[in-house]
């Protein structure tokens, strides 16, 4: 059979997405031998994608995301290679393809009320959310199948959207185990010499919650207990960034908020390695990668309550509620001045790590495809 899979987010690019669609195709890749796999790819990540496998086969696809090129012109590429079946791999399915599609959709943060990780004006951010509208609409309507990442988005899609709940099926994403050798490549980060720190990987967006993160450290650097305490917050240096590096300055905390932009896969190991712990203050996911990630590490994780995280960690974290900056503060605290706790959490979130593995990601999308293609 011919499956076609929408990967043009794949890789670095699509952040989330594409570790996600990243990781599942090369999983893919060492379980199915036997159907012919069409990965479709943007002209940004065509080159970093190698099938290292016979029966997968790239395809360019010039078509930005969300574009009206996308809607257009892609759903003709797809059709011109006769596919059985196409896996969108992110929720912006064409809605003039009327071939037979599942999709993974990780998340509804943009179905939410307010602004969710957007910085255009209020009436260009208004005509996205009712685009976003109007094609999750249309994938929950046509889609054979939606796969989503936690039950806690199962629930939202089902109470958010007019979905059949028997199309919607949880399979769980997995953390990145760290690669042999990958802390040798990289020594310390002159900067973090020594000084100890707490740890945020990943985008800057509303929703992630930085700015009470911001608060919250700043309660915790004036009690004057940790006074060379530095909070690093890791991810390429957008608007969204810029704005907490003014708030960092305006709070009188920028000499102990680290901002190092965009880091090597060598560098993010050396920081997850020799952090105190990971702090994870988001309003809502879709899974909560980052906190898992960090465990593969051993990094003790002091998280948000909301969303999917208590689902996904289990007892491996130490939980606040992400709209009181005071008990965050205080659960950040905890953990930085209690080491029989971080031990005990680094323990428990090596052992949470072994639930989520790539390889069962790929083989239950797998046993879904053949579903759809035998039944």
């Amino acid at each position: 059979m011919r499956i076609g899979l929408d990967a043009r987010l794949y890789g670095p690019i699509g952040k989330g997405i594409g570790r996600y669609s990243q990781k599942l195709i090369e999983n893919l890749e060492k379980i199915d031998q036997n159907n012919e796999y069409f990965v479709f790819l943007g002209q940004e990540n065509f080159a970093f994608y190698q099938p290292q496998s016979p029966n997968f086969h790239k395809v360019l696809a010039p078509y930005s995301w969300y574009s009206w090129q996308e809607q257009i012109f892609f759903p003709a590429l797809l059709r011109k290679f006769k596919l059985d079946l196409v896996h969108f791999l992110h929720f912006n399915v064409p809605l003039l393809y009327s071939g037979k599609f599942i999709v993974t959709i990780h998340d509804l943060i943009h179905r939410l009320p307010g602004r969710q990780g957007s910085s255009r004006n209020f009436f260009i951010y208004w005509l996205k959310k009712q685009a976003y509208k109007l094609v999750i609409n249309h994938d929950v309507k046509k889609a054979e199948k939606i796969l989503t990442v936690s039950l806690f988005s199962r629930e939202q899609i089902i109470s958010l959207t007019a979905v059949d709940p028997q199309k919607v099926q949880v399979i769980y994403e997995a953390a990145d185990l760290p690669q042999k050798g990958l802390l040798e490549k990289y020594k310390e980060l002159d900067l973090l010499k020594n000084i100890p720190y707490l740890l945020y990987v990943g985008n800057a967006y509303v929703h992630k919650n930085l700015e009470r993160l911001l608060q919250a450290f700043k309660i915790i650097y004036s009690s004057g207990d940790l006074p060379q305490l530095s909070l690093v917050l890791v991810g390429a240096i957008d608007p969204f960034f810029k704005r907490l590096q003014h708030l960092a300055a305006e709070m009188g905390i920028n000499n102990n908020v680290i901002f190092p932009g965009k880091v090597s896969d060598a560098e993010l190991a050396w920081l997850y390695q020799n952090a105190l712990a990971y702090v994870f203050p988001s309003l809502i996911e879709g899974f909560g990668l980052p906190g898992l990630e960090a465990m593969a590490y051993g990094l003790p994780v002091v998280s948000s309550g909301a969303g999917p995280m208590p689902e996904i960690y289990s007892d491996a974290a130490l939980y606040f509620n992400p709209e009181d900056i005071v008990e965050m503060a205080q659960k950040i605290a905890e953990i930085i001045k209690d080491p029989h706790l971080r031990e005990e959490l680094s323990k428990k979130g090596l052992k949470q790590v072994e639930k989520y593995l790539w390889q069962k990601t790929a083989q239950k999308t797998n046993d879904v495809y053949q579903s759809l293609l035998n039944g």
